[in-house]
């Protein structure tokens, strides 16, 4: 998906029939009485060749209290500030109500990125109201219906700019994963020098925002005591120690049976997004509750997702019996997260700034090795040891024999071994030979992929049709002929 596209406007105009059509089904409730639509609902949509996100939102409303109707109001406001495209809705058939004109106010300052659309415009009786929606200032207003479906050709024309936009930023923000090497493994195809891209995940009130703040030095991104201030994954770029950054602040993540309010689904999931786009995700613990059941499960993702990851435990500075908790909390790490062994656990305060300039260096390391590269020859001596250290099983009598290995990709680091019956080799062994890689090759903590392939073991002349040498036939011919 290219960019996200917000349907936005009064109750009532056609902002969910517009959804259903673009996504290609009826997701969205659609009846004549206005407010039906309360939550936020996203959908994959599809226009000619564009591909994106859209989003159905609440009718606006003039109401700003905690009434359900203020909440909607804010909800809609949130996803406005969220989406990279808004679609301004009209009734053109009502024309333009004073509503129209202070929610076309909110857009301008909210929204980089606004396009006008009156809607029910299939009649000649609706040309008075898209004249009139040439005075809110937002540009010449795109005639649709949603309903039969009319306009959806000019709605493309004018998405089509700016999804190229968004695409170009997509591509040069996403970052460079599962480089192909060449057949020896010495060589990869060169990566585009970029801001070395890192989210800080945790739970909320691990001190994200505070973390980040230090490290830029200023009070870019608010904090507070209260859970949750944090909504949406904000980026920032950053020079750090001589490193040029771009750091992804997070939403805290809460279990998932606890995440009841809309808006914090969404920044849950905008979060999951700066995971993928990350190189290195720093996973931030809070000291006095570290490796919760959300902490192991976030650590998980970031490992699922082929990322280089380093632990941090947070106000280290409230901490009195150090020495004490940090074998603890070591101990803890090993047993708790096998799949990550070796990754840097790094205890920082970002309140005082303590430890800074560790995780600095644990970062760098980790990108280091997440791009690690090692020479086919050097792998297979190394395999060779590796078996005679400890053979692989022999399951029904027949050993599996493991002949080849070589690096197929880094970002991770990803190998291929030759072996006669894969599907019969243990997962124990896969573990055996991945631990090797990491203790032999120096690649702690990193997501390293281990993927074993069959190798014919047939005979190519097996299907042969067995033949008798020539000097041997005339003997045979000869012995019958005195047969006879």
């Amino acid at each position: 998906m290219s960019f996200t596209l917000a349907l936005v406007g009064r109750p009532n105009v056609g902002k969910s029939t517009l959804f259903n059509r673009l996504v290609g089904r009826r997701l969205a409730l659609v009846d004549d009485q206005p407010g039906v639509t309360r939550d936020l609902r996203e959908g994959e949509a599809r226009l000619g060749d564009l591909r994106f996100t859209v989003i159905d939102t609440a009718g606006l409303e003039e109401a700003k209290d905690e009434s359900l109707q203020g909440r909607m109001r804010r909800l809609t406001e949130r996803a406005v500030e969220m989406a990279d495209i808004c679609l301004f809705m009209l009734d053109a058939r009502a024309g333009v109500t004073p509503a129209d004109e202070v929610f076309a106010e909110i857009l301008r300052r909210k929204s980089a990125h606004v396009l006008l659309a009156a809607n029910k415009a299939e009649s000649n009786a609706s040309d008075a109201g898209v004249l009139e929606a040439y005075a809110l200032g937002l540009g010449e207003p795109i005639r649709i219906s949603a309903e039969h479906g009319e306009g959806m050709a000019d709605l493309h024309a004018a998405l089509m700019p700016l999804a190229d936009g968004f695409a170009e930023r997509a591509e040069a923000e996403a970052p460079e994963t599962d480089i192909a090497l060449d057949e020896t493994g010495e060589a990869a195809a060169p990566v585009p020098e970029k801001p070395l891209q890192v989210a800080v995940v945790g739970r909320p009130n691990a001190g994200k925002s505070t973390l980040i703040n230090k490290i830029i030095g200023e009070d870019r991104l608010l904090t507070g005591p209260e859970a949750g201030i944090t909504r949406d994954a904000i980026s920032l770029p950053v020079e750090w120690n001589g490193t040029k950054m771009r750091l992804f602040d997070t939403a805290g993540m809460r279990k998932k049976a606890r995440v009841q309010e809309k808006l914090e689904k969404l920044s849950v999931s905008d979060g999951l997004r700066a995971v993928k786009f990350a190189e290195v995700v720093v996973v931030l613990l809070d000291v006095e509750i570290p490796f919760e059941q959300q902490d192991l499960r976030i650590a998980d993702l970031a490992e699922r997702e082929g990322r280089a990851v380093v632990v941090a435990v947070n106000k280290w500075d409230l901490e009195d019996e150090k020495q004490g908790k940090l074998a603890e909390l070591k101990e803890a790490f090993d047993r708790l997260l096998p799949q990550l062994r070796g990754a840097p656990l790094i205890t920082v305060s970002a309140k005082t700034g303590r430890g800074l300039d560790r995780l600095h260096d644990a970062i760098v390391r980790a990108a280091e090795v997440w791009n690690r590269r090692v020479p086919t020859a050097k792998l297979n001596l190394w395999l060779a040891g590796m078996l005679e250290a400890h053979p692989p099983p022999a399951p029904g009598g027949r050993r599996i024999k493991l002949r080849y290995m070589t690096q197929v990709k880094t970002r991770p680091p990803a190998f291929v071994a030759m072996a006669s019956f894969p599907e019969k080799l243990p997962d124990s062994y896969k573990r055996y030979l991945i631990n090797g890689l990491r203790d032999d090759f120096d690649m702690p903590g990193t997501p390293i992929r281990l993927t074993f392939r069959s190798q014919s073991d047939k005979n190519p002349y097996k299907d042969r049709k067995k033949s008798t040498p020539s000097r041997l036939r005339k003997h045979q011919g000869k012995g019958r002929a005195d047969e006879r």
